[in-house]
């Protein structure tokens, strides 16, 4: 899980002009992760992209590490 978390903290960090307000909080149940990034109000629609293309690449990337670990993975945005 750890790995998820840092795989998703230096995918966020790339992206943003603050990288420093990037935030990663995980939850796991059983075979399931959940993750929560949260970022600057500035930097929400450099993660997510036009039509959502960015989140979308970013959950697929966090879905084949996972498959890795024998776990499933979702990720929520926050604002």
């Amino acid at each position: 899980m750890e790995r998820l978390e840092t795989l998703l903290l230096f995918l966020a960090r790339s992206l943003v002009e603050q990288p420093d307000e990037v935030e990663v909080t995980a939850r796991e149940e059983d075979s399931r992760v959940e993750l929560e990034l949260k970022v600057a109000p500035d930097d929400v629609g450099r993660v997510i992209g036009r039509q959502g293309r960015v989140v979308k690449s970013i959950r697929t990337v966090l879905r084949a590490s996972s498959t890795k670990l024998g776990k499933r993975v979702s990720l929520e945005v926050k604002d």
